[in-house]
């Protein structure tokens, strides 16, 4: 049924009369009645009558106006809340961090997304290095915090900060007891090392760190995040070249030391979908790039 032929049937009902009802609607009398009469056409029953205080409502039209103002409120309320989730005020979306992340942004990243994004349903989604980039291209993660970014032709990234590489050591290592490590201290050592990127493997900063001081350290293990770099650490297994954000979650025992002759960054980036259109992204970069400016 045509929503704006039910909106005039309401007009008429609510003022008994067609000429009130025009002038309501701001809108000519005889194109009002035509619509009426198209109306109980359809319907195939006349709709009102005609009585000593106007236009009465027969019973046919008394069943019409029992549901037709419901489905104009809720006509007009979907097309609020389509206008609401466009304007990034409504919605849902769901927030992908990998676990480094974690303990240095997600305790003032949540409330500040609370408050800029209140009528939004806000989910929190941990992500690893092999489960980041699918998630975020079949739409489960609408947006993603990175480090480092993803670098997909369908994936849009923006750059929101950087961490200072550290050297993570056992509090027993001789290395631990420096204020800040050399970089050629590292030469032999075994290392626990995060996976490589996946477009080139050369690329990444520990790669490059280590490069450039013409220094080779065995990797022993490649784990898939933070959290397991910092237990075989912990076990004596290694050592490990992380972001400086990586201390928060560190369990007793493990030190972190800044490098003497290196002040080498990693990239904290915001990844989505190259095709997404949503307005609460551009509300949670802001938010994003707040938090991490702070850490």
């Amino acid at each position: 049924m045509d929503l704006r032929r039910l909106r005039y049937f309401v007009a008429v009902a609510e003022e008994r009369s067609v000429g009130k009802a025009a002038e309501r609607l701001r809108m000519a009398q005889p194109p009002l009645s035509v619509q009426i009469r198209k109306l109980e056409a359809e319907l195939g029953t006349p709709l009102f009558r005609r009585g000593t205080r106007g236009m009465d409502l027969t019973e046919a039209g008394l069943a019409l106006m029992s549901r037709a103002s419901e489905a104009l409120a809720l006509a007009a309320e979907g097309v609020e809340a389509a206008r609401a989730v466009a304007a990034g005020r409504r919605g849902r979306l769901s927030v992908g961090y990998m676990f480094v992340l974690a303990s240095a942004v997600l305790p003032q990243l949540v409330p500040e997304l609370r408050r800029s994004l209140p009528g939004v349903d806000l989910d929190f989604v941990e992500l690893s290095a092999s489960t980041r980039e699918p998630l975020l291209l079949d739409r489960a993660v609408g947006v993603a915090l990175c480090m480092p970014a993803i670098h997909h032709p369908e994936i849009q990234v923006a750059q929101i900060g950087t961490q200072t590489l550290m050297l993570a050591a056992p509090a027993r290592s001789p290395l631990a007891r420096m204020t800040a490590v050399p970089v050629d201290k590292l030469q032999g050592r075994p290392l626990i090392a995060l996976p490589r990127p996946e477009e080139e493997p050369t690329s990444s900063a520990v790669a490059a760190l280590l490069r450039r001081h013409q220094v080779v350290m065995p990797i022993i293990s490649r784990v898939e995040t933070v959290h397991s770099a910092l237990g075989l650490v912990l076990a004596g297994e290694g050592l490990s070249i992380l972001p400086a954000c990586a201390k928060l979650g560190a369990p007793p025992g493990i030190v972190f030391r800044p490098f003497l002759d290196a002040a080498d960054t990693i990239e904290i980036a915001a990844c989505w979908r190259r095709d997404s259109s949503s307005q609460l992204i551009r509300t949670f970069l802001k938010s994003a790039e707040k938090v991490v400016a702070r850490i």
